[in-house]
């Protein structure tokens, strides 16, 4: 029994009560975007080794039978990259809601949906649509497996329980 003084601290800081969004927002990962979405190629999924599809399907079970009561839209996942305005042809530009025009003195002016004018087009990026790069799944290469949990002394990870040491 441990006294009020006496309690085990840990070290490091604090667990943290969003760890996802914390995951999310700390780095620049492949798959999210600053509007709130997380993408998880599905052909990649199906390739990761069977103990990580296991926990995933595991989660994702979880997930839905938390959410599945909402009224969820069809999404449409667009394969995109970034790009600067001034490096796009017109059919890129007519997809992301630009034009461009020649003003009075020859210049190029590049304008949006609302005819507003875009005042620094060398420095504006959009995502334009693009092939996924992501290969099939006859051609994803497989992750190696992920280390197995340290498991009890004496107990393998089968559940075998070999002669104590």
């Amino acid at each position: 029994m441990f006294g009020p003084n006496q309690l085990p601290r840990h070290d490091g800081p604090p667990a943290s009560s969003k760890p996802f969004a914390d995951y999310l927002d700390a780095r620049d990962l492949p798959g999210v975007d600053k509007a709130g979405y997380a993408v998880i190629p599905r052909t990649l999924a199906e390739s990761m080794p069977l103990p990580w599809q296991q926990q995933m399907t595991a989660l994702l079970a979880d997930f839905h039978s938390a959410f599945g009561h909402l009224q969820w839209p069809v999404y449409k996942v667009v394969p995109s990259r970034t790009e600067r305005l001034v490096d796009l042809d017109e059919e890129q530009l007519a997809e992301v809601g630009m034009i461009v025009e020649l003003d009075p003195d020859g210049e190029l002016v590049y304008r949006d949906r609302g005819g507003r004018r875009i005042q620094d087009p060398e420095n504006t990026t959009v995502l334009v649509s693009c092939l996924d790069p992501i290969p099939n799944q006859n051609r994803v290469p497989r992750p190696s497996e992920p280390p197995m949990p340290p498991q009890p002394r004496g107990q393998d990870n089968r559940g075998w329980r070999g002669p104590r040491q």
